[in-house]
């Protein structure tokens, strides 16, 4: 019972929750830098000292330790983004930043030198600021057209040296979060439909855009979409709450299908019918379009359900995307309701769906650890964590007995950093613990927990080292 032979195993990050030097290098600020609070809070106008991610974990510095430290895990894969401002400060301009450029060709020269093949996002919540204010972020067609060269610089630069991308982050997440996903200024309670929607079009065309020009540029290439995997139940048996999971399950379906078959899908666009929403599609976005990925990958974190009944319609404190709290399950410090089979159920509910090759590219806890000294070594016991990822890798190598294809698992957080919702350093999903509080304090200091121990074997055993858990069927 282990997972596929080649199976990467890694981890994974964003820029800005590791990175820090938010204004060295040529980096131009980016949405990030004016949300102190993650998604809590109104964006200020400019930087603040109280946002973590200025200084984040350091990461700019200290890759070089970083990427040790993943070695000795053992990673065979390690996802991380680039941050579209390092390489465009503005986004709108013609010419590179060289200063950005060479820092990722360090990084990528690092990840060659243990063997580590690098996994590049594109853009993961990092629109350049100059774009969300100037431009209204991308309900504005014109960002298509500044996506489209910011790919093609990063793939003329480092095609020969990267194999795997992704487009967007999350891409259905601006269902939820404009700002934070699409770079849309507008408060939420403000932003129509209309606009809503085109701007999700024209992330979707400069996505397939993309693709085609990996393809092009990188016969040899794999470019893949990046969904937020939410498995919704229904409440109850009532077959009203049934539709009414149906309903929101089309909302992360829907980019997924026109990822992978080129078109929009009937619900959708009766929805837009039902709703007055008239998108601006030119015949050439149609075509674009058909440039379908050539894998899936997602995150995965938590189920919800949905029920037709209002008075039951009661979010939870974790249910950041909707839904209501799931009475049959346990759920993090955070509320994030916590379902091992719900990754099974994802990963064959894609793969019937799509038949394309899947990539859980986040699944992780936020804990607070406590570090602690034995034997004069610091570390976190960090067991909960063990347990969370031992239980849902269990799932994942079941759904591969079930005839899924996947490529991969890479852990979010692998190293502990910024949290994007609250942009907290308490809410840890690491094997590496930093030493970096809330308040901005801390040494930096990195401590392997009891669960880099773990994860290593799992990676030497190729999840042979998996403890069956007490759920049905594995």
């Amino acid at each position: 019972m282990t997972f596929p032979e080649g199976f990467l195993w890694g981890g994974a990050t964003a820029a800005n929750q590791i990175e820090g030097a938010y204004n060295e290098g040529g980096k131009g600020l980016s949405i990030q830098d004016v949300m102190p609070k993650g998604i809590t809070e109104t964006p200020t106008e400019g930087p603040t000292p109280e946002n973590l991610k200025q200084v984040a974990i350091d990461f700019y510095h200290r890759y070089e330790e970083d990427i040790a430290l993943f070695a000795d895990m053992g990673f065979k894969v390690f996802r991380f983004s680039i941050a579209w401002s390092r390489i465009f400060p503005h986004g709108d301009e013609e010419a590179p930043n060289a200063e950005g450029l060479a820092y990722y060709s360090r990084i990528l020269d690092e990840l060659d030198k243990y063997g580590i093949e690098p996994l590049v996002t594109i853009s993961h919540y990092e629109t350049p600021l100059h774009l969300a204010r100037k431009y209204n972020g991308w309900t504005n067609r014109d960002l298509i057209g500044f996506y489209e060269r910011y790919c093609r610089t990063l793939f003329e630069y480092f095609g020969s040296r990267v194999k795997y991308w992704l487009t967007f982050n999350e891409i259905n997440s601006v269902l939820h979060e404009p700002f934070l996903s699409g770079g849309i200024p507008a408060p939420k309670e403000q932003l129509t439909k209309q606009d809503l929607y085109q701007a999700i079009h024209h992330e979707l065309v400069a996505s397939a855009r993309a693709t085609r020009l990996a393809h092009e540029l990188m016969p040899d290439a794999q470019v893949g979409c990046m969904i937020l995997a939410l498995p919704t139940y229904p409440l109850s048996p009532d077959p009203a709450d049934v539709v009414a999971a149906m309903y929101t399950a089309h909302d992360s379906y829907a980019f997924g299908d026109i990822h992978c078959r080129g078109e929009y899908p009937g619900y959708l666009l009766r929805y837009f019918r039902d709703n007055g929403i008239d998108l601006d599609i030119t015949v050439q976005d149609r075509e674009d379009l058909k440039n379908t990925v050539d894998f899936v990958s997602f995150s995965y974190y938590m189920s919800i359900c949905e029920t037709a009944d209002p008075a039951k319609q009661v979010k939870g404190p974790g249910n950041l995307m909707g839904g209501v709290p799931n009475p049959t399950l346990q759920a993090s410090e955070w509320g994030w309701q916590i379902d091992p089979q719900g990754l099974r159920v994802v990963l064959n509910d894609y793969w019937e769906r799509w038949q394309k090759p899947l990539f859980i590219v986040e699944n992780g806890v936020g804990a607070k650890d406590e570090l602690v000294e034995a034997d004069g070594v610091k570390t976190v016991n960090d067991d909960y964590r063990i347990a969370y990822l031992n239980d849902h890798l269990v799932q994942a190598r079941e759904a591969v007995q079930d005839g899924v294809q996947l490529m991969g698992y890479t852990a979010w957080g692998c190293i502990d950093l910024v949290s994007a919702s609250t942009a907290q350093m308490s809410k840890r999903y690491g094997f590496i613990y930093v030493d970096r509080n809330d308040d901005g304090t801390g040494s930096l200091v990195r401590y392997p927990k009891k669960s880099f121990g773990w994860y290593k074997e799992i990676i030497a055993t190729n999840g042979a080292s998996l403890k069956i858990s007490s759920t049905p069927h594995g």
